[in-house]
Parts: C-alpha cells; sequence; structure tokens
C-alpha cells in the first residue's frame, strides 16, 4: 500500500499524486483522461477506455464433449467477455452445433462470425439493459411456480405438466447465468456498477439469493422427473405433500419480500419470519415421512426424494433470508 498527501491548489481544487508504477502499468501518462467513481468514502480511479468491450479467446481443440464445450462457453460469458473468440484448427460440424445450443440458452449472446477455424460470439445487450433485479424477481416466480406444478403433476398423474416444468428450468438457468455475468462485471468494471444501479455490495446478495432459486428450481425440476417414474399416489398422502409444498415455498417466498422490500417494509421481520418458519416445514415433512413409511419400498423411496427436496426449498429460502439480512444490516 502506497499513501499520499492531498494537496490544495489555486486555493480550491484538491490533488494527488498518482502511484508511478501503477500509472505505467495502466498506460496513464501525461494527457490521458481517467474516471472517478465514488462509493461512500472510497474513491475509485481507472483510465478511460474508448472501447469498453471486453474480448477473450479459447483454444477448443480438445473440447470434443458437448457438455465440456457447452460448460467452456458459460464460462466465457459469466466471466464478462463481451466477445468470446472460440478458436481451433478445424471447427467441426458437432462443435458449431453444439456452440449455437449454448449461445441459445444465455442472454444477449449471437454469434456474429464463422470461419473454418473459428466462430465469435458478441453479447449484444450493455450492463445499463440487464437488470439484475427484475431477473431475481422473475426467477422467484418461475421456480416457486415449478414447484407447486411439480408436486400438482406428480399427485395427478398429468405427465404433460411434467415435461412443461422440466423444459422451464432452462429459463431459470438462462437468467442465472445472466445473473452472475452482471455480477462478476461490476466487480471488475466500476462503471458497469454506474450502469446497473446497485452498490456492489446489493449485487452480491442479489446473486447469492439468485443461486438460491436456481436451485429450487433444479429440485422442481427432480421432482417432476419422479412423477413420470410413479403412476397413481396414495390417497392418504396427496393432502399431507400439498401442505409441505405450500408451506416450503412460504420460506423463500416471504424472504424474497424482505430481500426486495420497498421504502416502508420491514425486511429484519419478514427475512427472520422466513427462517422461522423452517419449523413448520420440518413438522410437516416428519409428518409426511411417517406416512410414506408404511407404502411400497419403490413408491415410498421416490416420495422420500421429493419430501427431501421440498424440504431443501426451505433451507434455500432460509440462506436468501441471510442475504436479505445482510443487505439491511447497517454499514460500517
Amino acid at each position: 500500500m502506497e499513501t499520499r498527501k492531498v494537496q490544495v491548489t489555486g486555493g480550491s481544487t484538491y490533488t494527488v499524486s498518482l502511484p508511478k508504477k501503477w500509472a505505467t502499468e495502466n498506460d496513464v501518462s501525461s494527457g490521458t483522461v481517467v474516471e472517478f467513481h465514488a462509493e461512500n468514502d472510497l474513491l475509485l480511479l481507472q483510465p478511460q477506455k474508448e472501447d469498453n468491450h471486453t474480448e477473450g479467446s479459447l483454444d477448443v481443440t480438445g473440447l470434443t464433449d458437448d457438455q465440456d464445450l457447452i460448460r467452456a462457453v458459460m464460462t466465457m460469458y459469466v466471466s464478462g467477455f463481451d466477445i468470446i473468440t472460440l478458436e481451433t484448427d478445424r471447427m467441426t460440424a458437432e462443435q458449431r452445433r453444439t456452440i449455437r445450443d449454448a449461445t441459445q440458452g444465455l442472454v444477449g449472446l449471437e454469434v456474429i462470425e464463422e470461419t473454418g477455424d473459428r466462430i465469435v460470439l458478441q453479447d449484444l445487450l450493455d450492463s445499463s439493459e440487464l437488470s439484475i433485479e427484475n431477473a431475481i424477481t422473475r426467477m422467484r416466480l418461475v421456480s416457486l411456480a415449478m414447484l407447486e406444478d411439480a408436486v400438482e403433476a406428480l399427485l395427478t398423474d398429468d405427465e404433460q405438466l411434467a415435461q412443461d416444468v422440466i423444459e422451464r428450468d432452462d429459463d431459470v438457468d438462462r437468467l442465472w447465468y445472466m445473473t452472475s455475468r452482471v455480477f462478476r462485471t461490476v466487480l471488475r468494471n466500476p462503471t458497469a456498477a454506474d450502469e446497473v444501479g446497485f452498490k456492489r455490495e446489493t449485487c452480491f446478495d442479489y446473486q447469492s439469493s439468485a443461486r438460491q432459486l436456481e436451485r429450487i428450481a433444479d429440485h422442481a425440476n427432480k421432482i417432476a422427473a419422479l412423477s413420470l417414474e410413479v403412476e397413481q399416489i396414495p390417497a392418504s398422502v396427496i393432502t399431507p405433500l400439498r401442505e409441505l409444498q405450500t408451506e416450503a415455498s412460504i420460506v423463500p417466498d416471504t424472504a424474497m419480500d424482505a430481500l426486495l422490500g420497498g421504502e416502508g417494509d420491514d425486511p429484519v421481520g419478514m427475512a427472520n419470519s422466513a427462517r422461522a418458519h423452517l419449523d413448520v416445514v420440518d413438522e410437516k415433512a416428519r409428518a409426511v415421512g411417517t406416512i410414506i413409511r408404511d407404502l411400497d419400498p419403490q413408491l415410498a423411496q421416490v416420495l422420500g426424494l421429493v419430501v427431501d427436496s421440498l424440504s431443501r426449498t426451505a433451507d434455500y429460502g432460509a440462506n436468501i433470508a441471510e442475504s436479505a439480512l445482510q443487505k439491511a444490516a447497517p454499514r460500517p
């Protein structure tokens, strides 16, 4: 850490010198324009860039497995690159198809160039057009609706509804990747934080909560898939399972109210209420567990997994409540 003394010139202008090593490493010289970003008692400085696009390239020669290639595209996207060049000696038709499929699952990313040895992707949306708050609000609605529909598909043997839930998981994943991208961009670039409109701490709370919502959607997907393995559910377990789903959903729903609450709301009270509701969920889960123990072993195993997923949903809601408490806490 280096220190500098602030000086006053001309009677009203505060000046401070820049460390020479930092200036040299960042090509700052006489006449360079720099940007200042104020965050409470912090003042961040960075050289102004003519082109704000961040470019990155990746050699995908050894990535022959579809999932590895998809994961590579998603990693570059989440890392915050605006222009992504994927290179290899010869791009196969299968690699091209996999890259295009991965691109379709990511908000704003499009193929802008293709040659025999590379594909160039570009994010066509800038940070000011992406609302991290709108994204997690949408994730909340979709994931909790998926959970309700997944349980309904299980209890009514509705295969069409189950398939619909499974398909909706892609929508939540798309929003999750977008949220993670915005968060990492905000960490790296103070200008992006200004464009997003939230402090970096708030973006962290939102990104952490988005992760919990993505996990809830995954469990809804899991329940929907399990519903395709069984047929008729005994009447004795239908009402208890519906009640468990309702009670489990209350935790993340209340926690999200606390996280996104506006002026006049009581985020601390709502977050504590969400956490306290875990006891109700645990009691309901134990009651359902007692009932399914007397069922056919194979059916009991499936329903046990469903109960576990609903209990985990409540746990993820409690994690969101923790983020809401952190967001509401006084700043030092």
